[in-house]
């Protein structure tokens, strides 16, 4: 036994934050498996969701790390947002601990079943279509110059062409910030306050206020999301622990697992047709929200 958790127990969170990884990188909704897994080993609500909070602050660090081309240029963006996310995660943290347990308990079927919504609406992917509507036009323009190169330095010249337009959506500029609408910081801010207190389909949130603001292509909005909620989850973790409320074997245990399951998911995924797993993701979330409701209400 380790603090209250069997090894077999530990094992099973493990296996869990594997499916959180695997469902985060898959459809963008990690704490649809790994908050009810926590829930179902005993942890009360609030303590599982600070629990899951610290558990998965690992897979927002490494996608803000793997994002640096994306984020190049953007240096007073990547601060603000990165600085909205953390007071944000503060704020939300805060509302967990301070509001009355009941409250959260509440709320969190609701919650859950807005990211089954927002899942479901899909807006990660249909900018993601859009986006890949651009550079297949981007294409288009360079196959001439390529097949012109060809005469001479056909594989060398065709290469050089496919490079700049792969390229194409990552150096298209994101507009100044000066150009931004009011509601978009209002958006930033809610979803960076939502982040901090339960998180669940939070960055595709993010995706859908700076594509709805036409910020910039796909992939530089992708990344910048990811910052928002990543400045979240740290600092909301660093409120969780310094006020107690994590439980150490479950987080490290789902920490672990959601690297391992963020790791394998690149390729797996490309073997299953997205909308199946975003169906299961809904329906999974549909299901959890109604099984909660029934308890909770």
């Amino acid at each position: 036994m380790i603090a209250g958790f069997s090894i077999l127990s530990l094992l099973l969170i493990l296996l869990a934050g594997v499916g959180a990884g695997f469902v985060g990188y898959a459809v963008g909704a990690s704490s649809l498996v790994s908050y009810p897994a926590l829930l179902a080993f005993g942890i009360p609500p609030v303590l599982a969701n600070a629990s899951n909070t610290v558990g998965v602050v690992g897979t927002g660090i490494g996608g803000v790390m793997g994002a640096h081309r994306e984020l190049k240029g953007q240096t007073l963006r990547v601060i603000t947002y990165v600085a909205i996310g953390a007071i944000g995660g503060i704020i939300g943290a805060f509302l967990l601990l301070e509001l009355d347990p009941k409250v959260f308990e509440f709320a969190a079927p609701a919650l859950i079943l807005f990211s089954s919504l927002i899942i479901a609406v899909n807006p990660r992917g249909r900018m993601q279509a859009k986006q890949a509507a651009v550079d297949a036009a981007a294409q288009l323009n360079h196959i001439s110059a390529a097949e012109q190169a060809t005469v001479t330095e056909p594989i060398a010249e065709q290469r050089k062409a496919e490079d700049r337009a792969a390229q194409l959506s990552i150096d298209q500029p994101v507009q100044p910030m000066n150009k931004d609408s009011w509601w978009v910081w209002i958006g930033v801010w809610a979803v960076a306050i939502y982040s901090g207190y339960f998180g669940a389909g939070a960055g595709t949130c993010a995706l859908a206020v700076l594509d709805a603001a036409k910020i910039g292509p796909f992939h530089k909005i992708n990344a910048l999301k990811t910052l928002i909620g990543t400045g979240a989850n740290i600092t909301a973790s660093v409120v969780f622990i310094v006020r107690g409320a994590v439980d150490w074997p479950a987080a490290i245990m789902l920490c672990i697992g959601c690297f391992i399951g963020g790791y394998i998911a690149p390729p797996i995924t490309r073997r299953i047709p997205a909308n199946i797993m975003r169906a299961a993701a809904v329906i999974a979330g549909i299901v959890l929200t109604i099984d909660l409701a029934l308890k909770t209400y």
